[in-house]
């Protein structure tokens, strides 16, 4: 990780509209289609909230990708060209106490990469 790196990750006001079928597809290897479908729901009218890129991480027990991750180095080379990212899309776990990245684990990784105290935006539910 690299503290003084010039780049700065830029962030689209909304997640983009194929990142709720997205998650949508990742949620259904968990859960039931029915939960699954309240729950993006719930995300689409959630307003955003932003949290530390290390928190998230923390929070949701998964492993750092690195670059050598090609989804993970298209993203850093967006942040690098100064292109927007799309916000991650979260989901509490009460019942295994962590957060679930719906959407945006490769984004998530490529920003923790450049500052691990970046404020990352996002829907939580």
């Amino acid at each position: 990780m690299d503290k003084k790196s010039p780049m700065t990750p830029k962030w689209l006001e909304q997640p983009e509209e194929h990142d709720y079928p997205a998650a949508m597809s990742y949620l259904e290897l968990l859960w039931e289609p029915q939960k699954v479908r309240a729950v993006v729901a719930a995300l689409k009218s959630e307003p955003m909230g932003s949290f530390k890129a290390k928190d998230i991480f923390r929070a949701s027990g998964l492993s750092l990708l690195g670059v050598s991750n090609s989804h993970v180095e298209k993203n850093r080379d967006k942040v690098a060209a100064d292109k927007a990212l799309s916000p991650l899309l979260l989901v509490r776990d009460g019942a295994n106490a962590r957060v679930i990245v719906a959407d945006g684990y490769h984004r998530l990784c490529a920003v923790y990469g450049i500052d691990e105290d970046a404020l990352i935006p996002c829907k939580i539910v």
